[in-house]
């Protein structure tokens, strides 16, 4: 129990207003995104017409495992055919490279190409130390509670 407050009633009011009022400082914070890519990652997204959705994409294929189009669907919240296009945009801009699973070859593996490892290395890095060094501020308690509203709200926003 949190103020008398038991979990099932949810936040209140008070709550709400202060969590509301960082949404449009959070919104600025992503809007800004494009502007702080390195160059080569700019200009790729805009001849090839790339968009933050692209980028989700990409993020999920940065550990370096190749990933099915519907381990990719399934982690995005889109259908197969939105990540097939996706990943469909992104070979022909030569970010990402699909290949047959040796395994079962009837199933399409991606992998972020490594002419722009680098470079959205370098831009994940950057537009992440923000999180970081909050995450970094917070005692292990609040860290949790924090990683497990953000995991609720990413749900909740799917």
């Amino acid at each position: 129990m949190t103020q008398g407050r038991r979990r099932d009633e949810g936040p209140a009011e008070a709550q709400v207003l202060e969590v509301l009022a960082h949404v449009p400082l959070l919104a600025a914070f992503f809007r800004r995104a494009m502007a702080e890519m390195p160059d080569e990652l700019r200009e790729t997204y805009a001849r090839h017409g790339l968009t933050a959705r692209h980028g989700a994409v990409l993020t999920q294929l940065l550990p370096g495992q190749a990933l099915s189009v519907t381990e990719l669907a399934g982690r995005l919240g889109v259908s197969l055919s939105t990540a097939s296009e996706l990943v469909g945009d992104l070979s022909r801009a030569g970010m990402a490279e699909r290949g047959e699973d040796p395994a079962n070859r009837r199933r399409t593996l991606v992998t972020l190409a490594d002419d722009h490892r680098s470079a959205f290395e370098k831009f994940i890095k950057l537009r992440s130390e923000p999180l970081l060094v909050a995450l970094e501020n917070l005692s292990p308690r609040d860290r949790e509670g924090f990683i497990a509203g953000l995991t609720a709200w990413a749900a909740a926003a799917q």
